[in-house]
């Protein structure tokens, strides 16, 4: 983006909106040129909301860290710059390069990162924080000739790394990635010295803009796409599998098809990480099955769900595969090398992105895996990410027997078992609550600052549920978070996963908290959405009449009047089970 184009994004913005996102830059320098990329890209993120950007003093970029963990707002943008660390390092200082320094400057850069840490961890408290490692070089400082590497910029870059591993592993704090900022902006290009040494600023037009850009990505990342589809000819391996044969197909660098492997290994990554996979291919199910038997294949079988191998169209096959999965189809990606079946499928499925597989360029495969990974990209992976396929596949295989017995028969006999948990600080819970569709009270969503803020109001409460029968786990699938005022508790979230469905999972919720909270009402704060049928048909069926939308009472003897037999076994884990946990 060129900065005209970031000040007409300003100028257009929404200033009269109720809807305001607050977000604080903190840096060292004059943040100039990067404070209106920020705000013209989160406008574009927020197209509805106010932007608001708090920025902090000069010089001081750990004073400015320390006092925005006391001013509330959606997230904070963190940028470090060598300068920052020690002052020495900056090319508006003269205090002058001397080889005898260079170790007291390693030294207390070493102890401010400590002190950095301690800072940043605080804020990340407050609110989601993405930290930008140094991006500018250092000033040639040393006796070292350019293309040589002495230990003293060594033994810095050793430090930065230890302090990004860290930052890192606490799952509250990210790290904008240095190799991404490389593709975007290259090193060469990313410092203009005319501004740093008139205005205080360092970076340039396109680096500024890069940074902006990248960084509040980090802090309000895309939700992940849910599923991918893919073909199998000419995009899994390199071949047509009823005209080659089994061991006619391949992907392999001695037959040149190699970018298929990465494309499986892919694949098997993402399904790893909680991503459903299935196959639409028009295509002989025996011979697929054959093929997906070969011991060189690296996607395995039993990562892929479901197969859907036949002679009709693909959007067909889709349309099953989605049913399967009980997701739409603008949380799918669908991977063909034919444009042709892209077509017919995007028509059929409005929503879905479809991408092709581009056989026989190499290049271009490694972008689409880049793209993929794009999509899918993730911070944390859950144990429910990890049981996700394996569960739908289990529905699948129980729901004949489902369908064969009375309900409450079947349910009686599946031992299943509930744990609900307490705990506030539940990062799967805030992944629910922002990507279920059909079981949600009222399609509420949350930003992570307004996510912690929400429980901090006085009777805040949050109930996380896990599930599990004698067909497997389903990790935890099910969320209600409300507020407590004696005898009356309003719910403003309640959502559960669609894999949990026809379980009585949502009743039993009901039940415990009627129970642990003694509350004579609860009031579901109920809006009708597209896609929340199923939350419409559970409060019809409790109320027994059609929920209407707002706050809706629902009496204790009303729930004990209308609520169908319940057979699961409740646990609910104690401060020290959860502790040890």
């Amino acid at each position: 983006m060129r900065l005209s184009e970031a000040l007409d994004v300003i100028r257009a913005g929404v200033p009269d909106s109720g809807t305001v996102r607050r977000i604080h830059l903190i840096c060292g320098f004059t943040p100039l040129h990067l404070e209106t990329f920020v705000r013209a890209r989160a406008q574009l993120r927020f197209p509805a909301a106010k932007i608001e950007i708090d920025t902090g003093l000069f010089g001081d970029l750990e004073g400015n860290v320390a006092r925005a963990a006391h001013k509330s707002a959606d997230a904070a943008l963190v940028a470090i710059e060598w300068a920052d660390l020690d002052a020495r390092l900056d090319l508006r200082s003269a205090a002058g390069w001397k080889s005898e320094t260079l170790d007291d400057i390693a030294t207390q850069i070493g102890e401010r990162l400590t002190r950095l840490h301690s800072l940043l961890r605080a804020l990340a408290a407050a609110m989601p924080v993405a930290v930008l490692s140094p991006s500018l070089p250092l000033p040639p400082v040393t006796h070292f000739p350019p293309s040589q590497s002495g230990a003293f910029e060594l033994q810095l870059r050793a430090a930065m790394a230890g302090f990004l591993e860290r930052l890192a592993a606490d799952r509250h704090l990210r790290v904008v990635s240095e190799s991404e900022l490389a593709l975007r902006s290259p090193a060469a290009a990313r410092l203009d010295a005319a501004l740093l040494l008139h205005a205080g600023f360092p970076y340039s037009i396109a680096h500024a803009d890069a940074v902006a850009d990248l960084a509040l990505a980090c802090a309000f990342p895309a939700a992940p796409k849910k599923g991918l589809i893919t073909d199998l000819d000419d995009t899994v391996w390199k071949g047509i599998l009823g005209d080659a044969g089994v061991s006619g197909v391949s992907w392999s660098l001695d037959r040149r098809s190699h970018g298929h492997a990465l494309y499986q290994q892919m694949l098997g990554s993402l399904a790893q990480s909680g991503v459903l996979v299935g196959v639409a291919s028009k295509n002989d199910p025996t011979l697929v099955e054959s093929a997906f038997a070969r011991p060189d294949m690296i996607l395995k079988p039993d990562q892929v769900f479901p197969f859907e191998a036949g002679w009709g169209a693909k959007s067909d096959a889709v349309s099953r595969i989605l049913a399967r999965w009980n997701i739409a189809a603008d949380s799918v990606v669908f991977v063909d090398d034919s444009p042709m079946e892209l077509a017919e499928v995007a028509e059929r499925h409005p929503g879905i992105e479809c991408l092709r597989f581009p056989a026989d360029k190499p290049a271009a495969i490694l972008e689409l895996l880049w793209t993929l990974r794009s999509l899918f990209g993730k911070g944390e992976i859950r144990e429910e990410d990890r049981v996700r396929a394996s569960s739908l596949r289990t529905a699948a295989a129980i729901e004949p027997a489902a369908a064969g017995e009375a309900s409450e028969e079947f349910l009686r006999k599946v031992d299943a078992k509930i744990t609900l948990d307490y705990e506030m600080d539940s990062g799967r819970a805030f992944e629910l609550v922002n990507k279920t569709n059909q079981f949600n009270l009222n399609g509420r969503r949350f930003t992570e600052a307004e996510w912690r803020a929400y429980f901090e109001q006085p009777g805040a409460f949050l109930v996380t549920a896990g599930y599990e029968d004698r067909f497997g786990p389903l990790g935890k699938i099910a969320v209600i978070a409300g507020i407590c005022e004696g005898l009356r508790c309003a719910i403003d979230v309640w959502v559960m996963s669609c894999r949990a469905f026809s379980r009585r999972i949502e009743f039993q919720m009901l039940a415990r908290l009627f129970e642990n909270t003694r509350a004579k009402a609860l009031l579901l704060r109920f809006s009708p959405t597209p896609r929340n049928g199923p939350t419409q048909e559970c409060l019809r069926r409790l109320l027994g009449f059609d929920p209407p939308e707002g706050e809706i009472e629902l009496t204790a003897e009303q729930f004990r009047r209308n609520c169908p037999p319940l057979f699961h076994t409740v646990h609910q884990p104690s401060r020290k089970e959860r502790q040890t946990a």
